[in-house]
């Protein structure tokens, strides 16, 4: 497959790319990205060279060069990553996440139906080329809240609380509606929170190993009991390509790695695998429409694709842990620049 990876310089869409050449090295990859804050074209440099693999700088809401790369690589599959994707950047700058996360999958959805269309001109034509697909990447965020009880559905209503998530729902709706109208062939997944290697240290997970590193604060939102599920990044990428290769057009996938835990209860399991002291801890105040509790239910894709995660949580912190400390460099490269600025400005009034 000629294989469209938007967003493959942030965290999941890099080491999506990563995952593809070691486990499936035979697809050609055109990574795009338009190389914002948490871009990050390092984490790939290792195989920049690759004869299968090509960078493009571009913004997805450019229609004109959508259209070209479409062209010029005869893109058979996307995988759209590209998104704005930090809650706490949605609330101060909501604009930017609307633009890019709805205009820009749009933009990449008329891309696709012009390019795989056996009859462009027929606008009531739903013939499409053979073994093609647009696979959309979404977040558990858009059905809302849970309670102390019960878990995501593929059929759960959405319900978004943030202005990222809203963004995030309504691309997904957006894409819906290509399927039903067009005949699109598409599949969207829904996934729970990621961590791993190369996260963009604004992140619970890297966040709280860069500051026991540093002996620094450690903001906690509220009173830190808000419930995530946990899924190690090489999980979600190994789902990912499940469903391009094996899901049913048309259909939703929730992907999750079965494990809930609470948002202090990670930072405490953090400071003892660390060594450090829960003194550092500083809870700040919680952050507006901070959904509660997630929890995946991913029995449609263990079920009818034969998908599993493979780590356990304390197997996936424990490599975490261990690469951040061992890539201190590439953190501190990071942690310059705009997000300096931007880590002031959103924790450091809570410190006093």
């Amino acid at each position: 497959m000629n294989l469209l990876v938007t967003g493959g310089a942030g965290f999941i869409g890099g080491n999506f790319i990563r995952w593809m050449r070691n486990h499936a090295p035979e697809h050609h990859l055109i990574n795009v990205d338009a190389l914002t804050y948490a871009g990050n074209l390092e984490s790939l440099s290792d195989i920049s060279e690759d004869e299968h693999y090509h960078f493009i700088r571009a913004d997805i809401r450019d229609r004109a060069k959508m259209g070209k790369i479409f062209r010029d690589y005869a893109i058979t599959h996307v995988v759209n990553f590209a998104a704005e994707s930090h809650v706490d950047r949605s609330i101060v700058d909501p604009e930017v996440f609307l633009t890019t996360n709805i205009i820009g999958t749009q933009v990449l959805l008329d891309a696709a139906k012009q390019s795989w269309k056996l009859d462009p001109a027929d606008k009531y034509s739903r013939a499409f080329q053979p073994d093609v697909k647009f696979l959309q990447v979404s977040t558990d965020e858009v059905y809302g809240a849970l309670g102390k009880e019960g878990m995501f559905t593929e059929t759960t209503p959405l319900s978004p609380n943030s202005p990222y998530s809203a963004a995030k729902a309504s691309a997904d709706l957006v894409c819906r509606a290509y399927f039903e109208t067009f005949g699109l062939p598409l599949n969207i997944t829904r996934c729970s929170n990621n961590y791993g290697p190369y996260q963009f240290p604004e992140k619970l997970i890297p966040l709280m190993i860069h500051n026991c590193m540093e002996g620094k604060p450690l903001p906690v939102y509220g009173d830190g009991m808000q419930i995530r599920d946990w899924l190690h990044v090489s999980d979600h990428c190994s789902a990912i390509y499940t469903v391009l290769t094996k899901g049913e057009v048309g259909e939703v996938y929730n992907i999750g790695g079965n494990n809930e835990r609470a948002n202090i209860e990670i930072v405490r399991q953090i400071i003892r695998a660390m060594g450090a002291s829960e003194d550092l801890i500083t809870y700040v105040k919680d952050r507006p429409g901070h959904d509660r509790r997630y929890a995946i239910d991913n029995t449609k894709i263990t079920s009818r694709l034969g998908w599993q995660p493979a780590y356990t949580f304390e197997r996936g912190i424990e490599e975490t842990i261990s690469w951040y400390c061992g890539h201190t460099d590439w953190m501190n490269r990071v942690l310059s620049g705009e997000y300096t600025a931007y880590y002031e400005d959103m924790y450091r009034p809570s410190f006093g």
